[in-house]
């Protein structure tokens, strides 16, 4: 009788063997299981570590050590050979049916997958029998480091995250994710007194129950693995200290679909100007006649009050423009003092529930409560003022910064006297990174020895850490300030909303001594033109256009639409460099010159953009490096 059983169990395993062998041959692949042997056989291994006796995951067992042992296995694991395993195979079955199968094995680990040395038949019974982990006794085989090689980099990174948290069960196809997510288990609090090791509870109650939700939802399909699906959901929704089953059977549908557009990363387009519709583009330039179905209702959240802030002020300004410009056809609100932090969800959930047809989120800091709560009302338009990677349920939309910021850089490098340049930066993203190169770009364009120094705030809209950065700035010397606030009324703050500029700086007082220059927005444009195409019903249009239905679009528009723009004093500014940043303000509106051509050399020396060519909109959203004439003191 136990033979019989015994023998069933193989029979039916060696069926899944022989499916699972031909499934690969039909696809040129081989059948069999790969062996460590031939996978190391051109590699430098630099360290063997013996990691004593662990428990690992089953799933992470892909094959043997030997290339003769792996011929008696499909792809799957289960066995092929007939006659010579039969009788131990099924006597293992029988094993660990009655007893359960406590032998560990002996694996190699080899970039976070497991080769077994010995036991292949208990695998392969557990694997049979869908266990989730054996015991075994492991030796980790550490490959030389390669700069060139992405998956020895994302190993390193691994075995940092591993030393700590002891799990094997994670990886991640994006480097920087194993930190991103080791900090948030530096954060994690959990409740359980079966555990002591908030790791341990993190990999088997949160972790594994998230994966297997998501793996019966996705299947394969996705380019990313459950790591990275876990991270992105981890930072929309925040780290669970349990997960609810049914809550995310509900929320995976809509998360699905961005998760489709996160494993193409490449899988989105840039609208960089207002171009002709008729030429297959995105936006009219000149919007047909609006006859509008019905009355559209948007709502506007801002970070800071509309008085207090110059940021808010200059949304406000668009929204007061997009009112009188559609007068009846649309109706609009907004919202002051949103939370700045993860409870601003609850705001733009009230404001879905309001029934609004679009809701403006007027702060990068929004962007992961605005992608929660667009993933809950699918039906509703979502747009976050970031220049982030757009999503499947938010637009994002921002102006190309970096173009005004050269501009004032030409005029800081031209009036600076001692060549020492203070600039006040929030902090290092892409967008202030690129901003302040290409004014350092501007400054060394009209004066070689000018040096750009940095101060960070750490905070996007607090003036009296603009302040106190500012005077820091003027303590190392610094004649000219880039983003000094205003410490009198001007004009410019109710024109614009803007509460910083460039300044001269009187160095006996230490205080401004004439405002210069500063970029300024002009939301309404983008407002305007957006509804107008969402009032028209060609926005779902827009979007299509742009290469197919699966694109998604980032609107990030520059001074040739002058949503972003310069303002300089025409009594402070000398004549001639009025002169120069007029020309090259018109040069940058006709393409003809790039703020960003090369050579440019980072700090290190390194070039990055070669001679007469310029840096891409890819490489401008990325930029993590700063340009030779920059230095800037720590952010920790």
């Amino acid at each position: 009788m136990v033979n019989a059983a015994g023998n069933e169990y193989f029979n039916n395993a060696r069926k899944l063997a022989i499916k699972e062998y031909n499934k690969c041959v039909s696809k040129g692949e081989i059948g069999y299981l790969p062996s460590l042997e031939g996978i190391l056989k051109d590699t430098e291994i630099v360290s063997q570590v013996d990691l004593g006796l662990i428990e690992i995951p089953l799933k992470k067992i892909i094959g043997t050590y030997t290339h003769l042992r792996s011929l008696s296995f499909s792809k799957n694991f289960m066995p092929l050979l007939d006659m010579e395993f039969r009788d131990k195979w099924s006597s293992l079955c029988i094993a660990h049916i009655n007893e359960g199968i406590r032998d560990p094995i002996k694996v190699f680990e080899y970039l976070n997958w497991f080769y077994v040395i010995e036991g292949n038949k208990r695998v392969s019974v557990l694997k049979f029998f869908d266990a989730y982990s054996i015991s075994a006794k492991v030796t980790r085989l550490i490959p030389k480091y390669n700069e060139e090689d992405k998956d020895i980099r994302l190993y390193y990174e691994f075995l940092k995250f591993n030393k700590k948290t002891g799990i094997y069960s994670i990886w991640f196809s994006k480097e920087g994710n194993f930190d991103k997510l080791l900090n948030l288990l530096d954060e994690f609090n959990y409740e359980s007194s079966m555990f002591y090791d908030k790791y341990r509870y993190f990999e088997i109650y949160i972790y594994n129950t998230f994966s297997k939700i998501y793996s019966s939802a996705v299947g394969n399909r996705l380019s990313i693995t459950t790591g990275d699906a876990f991270l992105e959901y981890a930072n929309i929704y925040g780290m669970p200290k349990e997960i609810d089953e049914e809550q995310l059977s509900h929320r995976m549908t809509e998360f699905i679909k961005e998760l489709e557009s996160l494993s193409e990363y490449e899988n989105f387009s840039l609208s960089t100007a207002p171009e002709e519709f008729n030429q297959n583009k995105v936006i009219n330039t000149i919007t047909s006649f609006v006859i509008p179905k019905r009355k559209l209702k948007i709502a506007f959240a801002y970070a800071r009050t509309i008085k207090n802030s110059g940021w808010t002020y200059a949304h406000e300004l668009g929204r007061l423009h997009l009112e009188k410009t559609l007068g009846e056809q649309i109706s609009t609100s907004f919202v002051e003092n949103v939370p700045e932090n993860t409870d601003a969800y609850k705001v733009f959930k009230k404001l879905a529930k309001e029934e609004n047809d679009i809701i403006f989120t007027t702060s990068p800091i929004y962007l992961n409560s605005t992608l929660k709560c667009a993933l809950e009302f699918p039906q509703i338009k979502f747009f976050n003022c970031s220049e982030a990677h757009p999503y499947k349920h938010v637009s994002n939309y921002y102006g190309r910064t970096y173009e005004p910021r050269f501009l004032t850089g030409i005029i800081g490098g031209a009036m600076t006297k001692n060549n020492i340049i203070g600039y006040v930066a929030t902090s290092p993203t892409p967008e202030v990174i690129s901003s302040i190169n290409a004014f350092a770009l501007g400054a060394k364009m009209v004066n070689p020895y000018a040096v750009i120094k940095v101060a960070w705030t750490k905070e996007w809209n607090s003036r009296v850490k603009f302040s106190d950065a500012g005077n820091k700035l003027i303590k190392l010397g610094a004649d000219i300030i880039c983003n000094r606030t205003l410490e009198v009324p001007h004009p410019v703050s109710t024109d614009f909303g803007v509460y910083s500029m460039l300044c001269s700086i009187n160095m006996e007082k230490g205080i401004p001594d004439k405002y210069l220059a500063t970029p300024i927005w002009n939301w309404g444009i983008f407002y305007e033109k957006i509804v107008k195409n969402i009032l028209n019903d060609t926005f779902k249009t827009i979007t299509d256009i742009f290469g197919g239905t699966s694109k998604l679009i980032n609107f990030w528009w520059g001074i040739d639409t002058k949503v972003v723009d310069i303002f300089y004093s025409k009594d402070a500014v000398p004549n001639e460099t009025q002169k120069l940043v007029d020309l090259m303000k018109k040069m940058i509106i006709n393409n003809s010159y790039h703020p960003f051509t090369g050579p440019i050399y980072d700090r290190a020396g390194n070039l990055k953009i070669e001679r007469d060519e310029s840096a891409s909109y890819e490489q401008i959203l990325s930029m993590d490096w700063f340009v030779d004439n920059v230095e800037t003191e720590n952010i920790e």
